[in-house]
């Protein structure tokens, strides 16, 4: 409707509503309260008067105190947070997203949203992660994949004579990559879309770690390859004079945008596009949401069926591997440091139970230096010339790569970072930290931060003990996804047991593995045997009820992986 109307009417259209809503009310108060869902060609109905959402008609007009009624699929537990001042540490982690032979097992679940400009795209987003209450959820927009615009086509902008809802005013070619890599669970780079500008900024926000992702845009379904990458689309459906007075609002008071300019360039762009190339798609819907965020049956029905996917795509990494690779012999890629009397008096004082706590941390610090020495010749290295102070030409060895970069999975990993960094330079340092869950025995990523460019380095993943090799193998994962060539992984550990040799070399066969020691089995509650005990509970003074240090409980969590 307001399409057809003239400026001064549009305003004065506006200016009215607020006079029309006792009358809106009282109409619709006669009316049984229902939400409608076409869901795959279907009319699903509700009669708990959930249709009042957060961005629903009512919401454009004051709030009217009305009692609603949730859809008891929705009902929400505590979320699995743990909150300390700003900072935000997920205490449900990321379950294994790979085999066995650490490959990727299953793919990020992509739900593909569609609809016109200010349908309440993001605002359905935002109800699903909610509902989902899932930790590893992004959301995608298709704005930030806008095309960096030329000087000529910024005066155009500027004057809102350039048209915003043309698919040629996207990136398909970057969208389709960073989705294609984000859905194969790899570290991918979102740039960030200035409207003031109408250019990118320089610091792209860094994501990984995706179970879900929600793809969000006004022609996220006009492109044929990102079709193939959607498991769900979603179109919502909203009137188009519930859009234009919500573009009025986000543009105004969001973009720095005149409600002259809006109304002209939704009169010339806006309407047409939608008529042209975002209606049409409908069509291609496995769902239709009408009214957007306050069509709560719709997201019930979504979540409903996201959640059955994902249980669908679990699976028990550990105990495939606890009997896995049985009597082999160890792999060539192992180096175990020699067994020298030093090696094995400092053995002897930190296996030994009756050690006190000051002793263990004394000779674990020096057992750590000599294994860190250890796996540094394992680098690779080139000759060189120099010159000494007597003026004689000396023939020696340097560094043949960028850099280096040591990543500890905590906890028990980050008390091997100061023999690393006595030994390097410099060194950069980034954390994992991997829990197993109690439930299921499954390792569980909670928190990375890497450095930047890590990809081009070669790291040195520190951790105390590895048992079964679960924990150890999800970190080696996370770094490949970060583009971390294989053969510049060294797995550095004080001790091992044979099924984690097996574990690690067995599905990454060009990392290197190093250690001072190698045990032959297991119990039954998975501890290496003879072993040394829980390394972090003996280094740090817990019991074994505590899996948190005080230095863990400072770190924030993030999907993103950068510094």
């Amino acid at each position: 409707m307001f399409g057809h109307l003239s400026f001064d009417e549009n305003v004065t259209f506006i200016a009215h509503m607020e006079d029309s809503r006792q009358t809106i009310l009282a109409d619709m108060s006669t009316l049984p309260g229902y939400t409608g869902a076409r869901i795959s060609g279907c009319w699903a109905l509700r009669t708990d008067g959930g249709g009042s959402g957060e961005d629903s008609l009512d919401r454009l007009l004051p709030a009217v105190s009305t009692s609603r009624r949730k859809s008891s699929t929705l009902g929400k537990t505590e979320p699995p947070l743990l909150r300390t001042g700003t900072r935000t540490i997920y205490t449900a982690g990321r379950p294994p997203w790979y085999n066995e032979h650490g490959a990727q097992f299953k793919e990020a679940f992509v739900i593909g949203l569609c609809g016109g400009s200010a349908s309440g795209k993001t605002t359905v987003a935002n109800k699903i992660i909610e509902a989902l209450d899932v930790p590893w959820v992004v959301l995608l927009s298709m704005d930030s994949f806008y095309k960096v615009l030329s000087p000529e086509e910024q005066a155009l902008a500027a004057h809102n004579d350039y048209n915003f809802d043309h698919p040629g005013a996207f990136d398909f070619e970057l969208l389709v990559t960073t989705l294609q890599k984000l859905k194969q669970g790899k570290s991918v780079k979102i740039p960030v879309y200035d409207f003031t500008t109408h250019g990118r900024q320089k610091n792209w926000k860094n994501v990984y770690g995706a179970s879900v992702i929600i793809f969000e845009g006004i022609l996220s379904f006009a492109d044929k390859e990102l079709l193939q990458l959607m498991d769900m689309k979603i179109f919502v459906d909203t009137d188009s004079d519930i859009r234009l007075v919500r573009r009025l609002r986000r543009d105004i008071t969001e973009r720095g945008r005149d409600i002259e300019g809006v109304i002209k360039q939704y009169n010339k762009f806006v309407k047409p596009a939608f008529e042209q190339y975002i209606e049409p798609t409908m069509r291609l819907a496995d769902i239709v949401v009408p009214r957007g965020g306050g069509n709560m049956v719709a997201i019930d029905l979504i979540v409903q069926h996201v959640h059955s996917q994902l249980d669908e795509r679990e699976i028990s990494v550990r105990a495939l591997l606890a009997t896995a690779h049985q009597s082999q012999p160890l792999p060539q890629t192992l180096s175990v440091l020699e067994s020298t009397p030093q090696v094995r008096g400092l053995h002897t004082i930190i296996r030994n139970k009756d050690t006190s706590r000051d002793e263990f941390i004394f000779y674990s610090k020096r057992l750590m230096r000599l294994l860190i020495e250890h796996a540094l010749s394992f680098l690779p290295s080139k000759a060189c010339f120099i010159q000494t102070p007597q003026g004689q030409e000396y023939e020696g060895r340097r560094f043949r790569g960028k850099g280096i970069t040591g990543v500890s999975v905590l906890r028990a990993g980050e008390t091997m970072e100061p023999a690393l960094r006595a030994v390097c330079k410099d060194v950069r340092i980034g954390k994992i930290l991997i829990q197993t869950n109690l439930d299921s025995g499954e390792p569980e990523l909670h928190y990375l931060r890497l450095p930047r460019d890590i990809s081009e380095d070669h790291v040195i993943l520190m951790d105390s003990t590895v048992s079964t090799g679960a924990a150890a193998m999800m970190a080696v994962r996370v770094l490949l996804d970060h583009d971390v060539q294989e053969d510049k992984v060294f797995l550095v550990s004080l001790l091992m047991a044979e099924l984690g040799v097996h574990t690690v070399a067995y599905a990454f066969p060009r990392v290197k593995i190093v250690t001072t020691a190698v045990d032959k089995s297991l119990d039954d509650l998975l501890h290496v045997i003879p072993g040394i005990g829980d390394f972090g509970d003996r280094y740090f003074g817990t019991d074994g009820s505590s899996s948190w240090s005080d230095e863990e409980q400072q770190e924030p969590h993030s999907c993103s992986s950068e510094v």
